[in-house]
C-alpha cells in the first residue's frame, strides 16, 4: 500500500499546489483609490489629447507638420450644454445619442444586459460624454428639468474627423468643436441610417453616415466632396478616449485594457502599462503601428469591448498612446492621406463595434464583413488550445439543453468520457499495485533497511508486472489544464454571466450565494459582508457539497497508516472547502460533478478487476477512535 498512499498523497499535493499558486498570483487586488484627474475631467469637460501627425506615422495616416484639433479647449466648446443637438440611436440591442458636436457616439447602453439580476435595475452604460448634461435628441421635445439625466461617470466616447495635409489650412477640417448638420435621417436604427453634414465655406463640404445593425456595429462613412478649384490633402481617423482609469477586475487571469489585432498578431496591454509607453516625438507616451492589411483596435473590459475596425484589406496606422496632463486613454486609427481633385470625392468607411462580447455576435463580425481573427478579443488565456474548444462544446450543449448549469453538468460528463482510457488504466495500475502488496512486503522483509536495495528490487517487480506506479497520477496531471481553462471559461464568457441553473443559483458566474452562516436564509440575521474575515466562514452549499465529494473520494482508499500523513487526508477535503467557497457557482458545480464520476469509475473499475474498494470500512477506520469503540459495541449488543 506505500506506492498507493505515495500517489494519492503526491496527487493531494499537486493539487494543493495548484489551489495555493491560484490564491496567490489570481485573487483580485484591492479596488484603486479613485482618480482626481478622471473626476475632473468628467466634471470640466476635457477631450483627448493631440493627434499629432508627425513622426512614424506619418507616412500612413498623417501629413507632416499638421495635427487635428482635440486638445482639452476645444471640447469644452463641443460640450453638448452649449447647445448643440442630438441625434437618437435606437435598436434591439442599443439605446442613446449621437452629439453634433464633434459627431461623437458618446452616450450609449446596452439594453440587453442589466447591471445587477433586478430587471428593475439599470441598464449596462458603455459610453458617456465629457459632461453631465441634459441630453436631448435631435427633434425630441424636452422633459421638464431635462430629458435625460446621465449617472456620473468617467468620460467615454468614439469621435471621428479629419487630419489636414500639407499646406492644409487646420480651420478647413472638421474637428471636435465642429457643430455638424443632419443631413438626412432623424433616428439611427437597424436599416435607417443618419447623415450629418459640414461645409467649411471654402470649397469643401463634409459628411458623415453613421450606419447601425441590429446587434453592436456601427459602420462610420466619411466623405469630403471638393467643390473648390484646387486639390484638397487630409487624412481620415477615428479615435477612442477614456477618461481616467477605468474600475477594473484586476484579476492576473483577466486581460483589461487596450486590445487589437495588427496584420494576424495580438495586442494586448493593460491600462497600468499605457503611462510606461516609450516617448513618441509630438505623441507623448505612445505606440505606433502601421498595419498593412487587417487590423482593429479598441479597449475591453470583462465583459464590453468598443474597437475601431477599418475596412478589410486598408492600410492604416493603430496607435495606443496616453495623455499623462489630462489623464486619458486613447486607441487610434489613422488611414492614408487623401488628396482629392476639384469636383471629386473622397471617402473612407470603417466600423465601431460597441457592446458586450457575445461569442455568436463577434464571429459573425469575422465572416461579415472580415473583422480579421475579432474573437481573439475573448480572452482565452495561455490555454487557448483548450478554452477555445471547451466553450465551444459548452455552447453546443447551451444550444441543445437550454440551460447553463446542466450544460456544465455534460460538459463534465464528456471531458471525463474523454479522459477516460487515461483513467482506466489509473484505476487498473492501482488495482495492481494491490495485487502486488504482498510481493513488495516480502521484498521489505529480504531488504531490511537497505534503501536502495529495495527500490532496486521494486522497480524490477514492477517491470516484470507491467506495473506504471506514476499511472495513478496522470488523470490528476490532466486535470490541472482542464480546471484552469474551464475556469477562464466561466470568468470571462458574457454567456455564463447571470446564467441561472436551478434553485437560488441564479448566476453560475458568481459565488453561490446560499450561506451555512443563517442556516442558508432561514435564520434572521445577515451574512458578514465580503472582505471580512467571517466572510470567509460562511460556507454556501455548494462548497459543503464539494467537500463531501472529496472526502468520499478519499475513503475509496485505506487511510495512510503513517500519523501525518493520515492527518493530512483527513484535512485537505475540509481546506478545499473553504478555499473554493468563493469561486464561481459554476466552477464549483464542475469540480462536483468530476469528483462524483471519478468516484464512481474508481469503485466500478476496481470491482472489476477484484479488487472493490471497501468504501465503508474505510470510513469506519477514519473515523475517531471513541466513535469506532462505539460502533463495536453496538455490534456486541446486537448480538
Amino acid at each position: 500500500m506505500q506506492d498507493n498512499n505515495r500517489n494519492l498523497i503526491l496527487a493531494m499535493v499537486l493539487s494543493a499546489i495548484v489551489m495555493l499558486v491560484w490564491s496567490i498570483f489570481f485573487a483580485p487586488e484591492p479596488a484603486p483609490p479613485a482618480q482626481d484627474a478622471a473626476q475632473t475631467s468628467a466634471q470640466d469637460g476635457t477631450a483627448p489629447a493631440s493627434t499629432p501627425a508627425g513622426g512614424p506615422a506619418a507616412q500612413v495616416g498623417t501629413a507632416p507638420g499638421t495635427a487635428p484639433e482635440l486638445a482639452a479647449e476645444t471640447a469644452a466648446n463641443a460640450d453638448p450644454s452649449a447647445g448643440a443637438g442630438r441625434v437618437k440611436i435606437e435598436s434591439p440591442s442599443l439605446a442613446g445619442t449621437i452629439s453634433l458636436a464633434g459627431g461623437r457616439i458618446d452616450d450609449l447602453e446596452l439594453t440587453g444586459y442589466h447591471e445587477t439580476l433586478d430587471p428593475k435595475s439599470p441598464f449596462v452604460r458603455l459610453l458617456s460624454p465629457t459632461a453631465k448634461p441634459a441630453l436631448q435628441a435631435e427633434g425630441t421635445p424636452a422633459a421638464p428639468g431635462g430629458d435625460l439625466q446621465l449617472a456620473v461617470q468617467k468620460p467615454y466616447y468614439a469621435v471621428y474627423g479629419w487630419m489636414p495635409g500639407a499646406g492644409t489650412d487646420p480651420a478647413l477640417v472638421p474637428g471636435p468643436a465642429t457643430v455638424w448638420q443632419v443631413e438626412s435621417g432623424a433616428t439611427l436604427a437597424p436599416g435607417q441610417p443618419v447623415t450629418l453634414l459640414w461645409d467649411n465655406g471654402a470649397g469643401q463640404i463634409f459628411r458623415r453616415t453613421y450606419e447601425l445593425d441590429d446587434k453592436f456595429l456601427f459602420t462610420v462613412t466619411q466623405s469630403v466632396e471638393n467643390t473648390g478649384t484646387a486639390p484638397f490633402s487630409a487624412a481620415p481617423y477615428g479615435i477612442l478616449a477614456r477618461h481616467g482609469k477605468p474600475d477594473t477586475q484586476n484579476f492576473f487571469v483577466l486581460h483589461e485594457g487596450v486590445v487589437g489585432m495588427t496584420d494576424g498578431k495580438l495586442l494586448e496591454q493593460k491600462y497600468k502599462k499605457l503611462p510606461d509607453l516609450s516617448p513618441v516625438a509630438g505623441e507623448g507616451p505612445a505606440e505606433l503601428i502601421d498595419v498593412k492589411e487587417n487590423g482593429w483596435i479598441g479597449f475591453t473590459d470583462k465583459y464590453w469591448m468598443t474597437t475601431l475596425a477599418p475596412a478589410p484589406g486598408n492600410p492604416f496606422t493603430a496607435v495606443v498612446k496616453y495623455a499623462p496632463g489630462a489623464d486619458i486613454y486613447q486607441a487610434e486609427t489613422r488611414m492614408p492621406m487623401q488628396t482629392v481633385a476639384p469636383g471629386a470625392t473622397g471617402t473612407s468607411s470603417s466600423y465601431l463595434f460597441a457592446g458586450a462580447k457575445v461569442w455568436e455576435t463577434i464571429n459573425s463580425y469575422q465572416q461579415t464583413p472580415g473583422i480579421d481573427r475579432f474573437v481573439d478579443s475573448i480572452d482565452w488565456g495561455w490555454f487557448y488550445f483548450l478554452t477555445k474548444p471547451i466553450f465551444r462544446l459548452l455552447h453546443w450543449l447551451h444550444g441543445f439543453i437550454g440551460n447553463m448549469g446542466w450544460s456544465i453538468i455534460g460538459l463534465t460528463f464528456i471531458l471525463k468520457l474523454l479522459v477516460f482510457p487515461l483513467a482506466r488504466k489509473s484505476y487498473i495500475s492501482m488495482a495492481k499495485m494491490k495485487e502486488l502488496q504482498p510481493q513488495m512486503e516480502a521484498i521489505k522483509e529480504r531488504t531490511g533497511d537497505d534503501r536502495m536495495k529495495y527500490q532496486k528490487e521494486v522497480m524490477e517487480l514492477y517491470k516484470r508486472e507491467k506495473v506504471n506506479p506514476a499511472a495513478g497520477c496522470l488523470p490528476v496531471l490532466l486535470q490541472v489544464p482542464i480546471f484552469f481553462s474551464l475556469y477562464k471559461v466561466i470568468f470571462v464568457t458574457i454567456e455564463l454571466r447571470h446564467a441561472p441553473w436551478l434553485g437560488w443559483i441564479r448566476d453560475l458566474s458568481a459565488p453561490d450565494p446560499s450561506s451555512l452562516w443563517n442556516f442558508f436564509g432561514l435564520a434572521p440575521w445577515a451574512m458578514p459582508g465580503q472582505g471580512s474575515f467571517l466572510h470567509s466562514f460562511t460556507l454556501p452549499a455548494l462548497a459543503i457539497l464539494l467537500g463531501i465529494s472529496m472526502w468520499m473520494q478519499q475513503r475509496l482508499n485505506p487511510a495512510p497508516a503513517d500519523p501525518a500523513q493520515k492527518m493530512i487526508f483527513a484535512w485537505m477535503p475540509w481546506i478545499f472547502m473553504f478555499m473554493l467557497g468563493g469561486f464561481a457557482s459554476g466552477l464549483v458545480l464542475y469540480w462536483i460533478t468530476n469528483n462524483t464520476i471519478t468516484i464512481i469509475q474508481q469503485y466500478t473499475i476496481m470491482s472489476m478487476h477484484g479488487h472493490r474498494p471497501d468504501l465503508f470500512g474505510n470510513i469506519r477506520s477514519s473515523l475517531p477512535a471513541r466513535a469506532k469503540a462505539g460502533d463495536k459495541d453496538g455490534q456486541k449488543g446486537g448480538k
